[in-house]
């Protein structure tokens, strides 16, 4: 039997007894070797501490106990993630020698029902970023091209799981951090509803914005992992109850296409889109356009709301408490001001004085207060649209995967690259990206979204939009 390439094919092929978690997981390991010196995906390797976590899922398949629903599966995650006794820098030289002291719900769980950690993968520095150029160790590849960025910030994910280390990746998604890279790198990637998966143990970006969501090879894959993480935790006062996720009776009902984000794209690229609107037309779809009137306010929102929330987490980097520090004469201040001048890179400085700026004494009514009144409104958009639609469809991207320092000389044209996802994550609902055929040779990624809550009804349209479109990219060559 040849390597299985999703969980589902791996859970069945454990099951047969025809390949075992520590092949799975050696298998991952040995691909890390081959490719990760091109792709550059991975910060940490966590080999011994895998090997024996297949070990003893081998040993509990032997034994005759009952696998567990991911029993067996090896997979990466973010570097926002602790995990107990192993480095998690969140691509920061301020945690360049951070241990967690504990770890994170999200993974705990996953590895409760037999994932299989591997490594722990590169990201933009605290997830500032749309591209992983920000990270401190150095930029990911897009495995597709080597040329082109996997996104960001949780590009080190996408790219591992296109490149083939592991079966699933975890990251985190603020405005599209999960979305875009997986539309760059051509996997699926989902970002649930605002607290349905527990934040404790992420290292914190945007509080009100962060989600924790899977990268997967399908929608159904992805569902299994989600329904993994999901629920209620005592540590995460955000959290919520976990929604039905059983979809076998569910169906995409009304769609609509939102014709804000067709209207701008290029000429070549929405010719591709509306090829797959017309594809799903002709297999029965039921397609209307749609229109979020405030849709064009998402991204100047999202860049005072986000900034403004980070100035805030950041406070506790100072020198004292953790993380790098310096030993400097003179005062707080002078300790202060020379830890985070030297171990904080350029984005992350940017972005805390940005939201300095917005919450400082005489300008919070004009920028903060403002955005925080445009965010009810673009969930009203929301709202009004799925009274008449049962999930919205859209492009991912403006465009493909761009090439390296293609934006260097403007960093917020990387900002743009978030032009399509952060309205989901203001509104709080859920949304799923699909790959699809591009242009150039480069994937793009098809949106869907659904009202909060509604992952059931979301993961049924995505399953059926697989089915319809039937994409087979191509494979990835290194």
């Amino acid at each position: 039997m040849s390597e299985p390439t999703t969980i589902a094919d791996a859970l069945e092929a454990l099951a047969l007894g025809s390949v075992t978690a520590t092949e799975l997981t050696t298998a991952a390991l040995r691909r890390i070797d081959a490719v990760d010196t091109q792709v550059h995906s991975v910060l940490t390797r966590l080999d011994d501490r895998a090997m024996a976590a297949a070990e003893a899922s081998d040993a509990r398949r032997a034994a005759g106990e009952a696998p567990r629903l991911l029993e067996g599966i090896p997979f990466t995650a973010k570097d926002m993630f602790l995990v107990t006794g192993t480095r998690t820098t969140a691509a920061s030289k301020m945690l360049d020698q951070f241990v967690a002291p504990y770890t994170a719900t999200a993974i705990a769980k996953l590895e409760s029902e037999g994932a299989i950690l591997v490594a722990k993968v590169n990201q933009d520095e605290y997830a500032h970023g749309g591209s992983t150029e920000y990270s401190a160790y150095g930029p990911s590849h897009n495995p597709r091209d080597l040329d082109r960025v996997p996104g960001g910030s949780s590009g080190g994910s996408a790219a591992a799981l296109a490149a083939g280390i592991g079966l699933f990746s975890v990251g985190t998604d603020t405005g599209g951090s999960i979305r875009q890279p997986a539309a760059y790198c051509g996997v699926v990637g989902m970002k649930p509803t605002y607290g349905l998966v527990s934040r404790y143990g992420v290292v914190a970006m945007a509080s009100s914005l962060d989600v924790v969501g899977p990268f997967a090879h399908t929608s159904r894959d992805a569902e299994l992992v989600l329904q993994v993480m999901a629920g209620r935790d005592k540590h995460d006062a955000t959290t919520i109850q976990t929604p039905n996720l059983d979809h076998r009776d569910a169906n995409p009902g009304t769609v609509g296409v939102v014709r804000e984000y067709v209207d701008s794209l290029s000429d070549d690229v929405r010719a591709r889109y509306e090829r797959v609107f017309d594809t799903l037309r002709a297999a029965g779809w039921e397609l209307k356009e749609v229109s979020l009137p405030n849709l064009e306010y998402s991204l100047p929102c999202y860049y005072v709301l986000t900034p403004s929330e980070i100035s805030s987490n950041l406070e506790r980097y100072d020198g004292i408490r953790y993380g790098s520090s310096l030993e400097v004469p003179g005062d707080l201040e002078s300790l202060y001001s020379a830890t985070r001048g030297k171990f904080f890179g350029p984005e992350v400085k940017r972005r805390i004085l940005t939201g300095t700026y917005a919450l400082s004494a005489g300008y919070y009514d004009a920028y903060y207060k403002k955005a925080m009144q445009l965010r009810t409104l673009i969930r009203e958009d929301f709202d009004r649209a799925f009274d008449g639609c049962d999930v919205l469809i859209g492009p991912t991207t403006p465009t493909s995967a761009f090439k390296f320092g293609e934006h260097a000389s403007d960093p917020t044209e990387i900002y743009l690259a978030d032009i399509m996802t952060v309205a989901a994550n203001l509104a709080g609902i859920p949304a799923i990206s699909l790959p699809i055929e591009g242009v150039d040779d480069l994937p793009l990624g098809l949106q869907l979204m659904a009202p909060q809550a509604a992952e059931s009804r979301l993961f049924a349209a995505a399953d059926a939009a697989e089915t319809v479109l039937a994409v087979e990219l191509e494979a990835v060559k290194l």
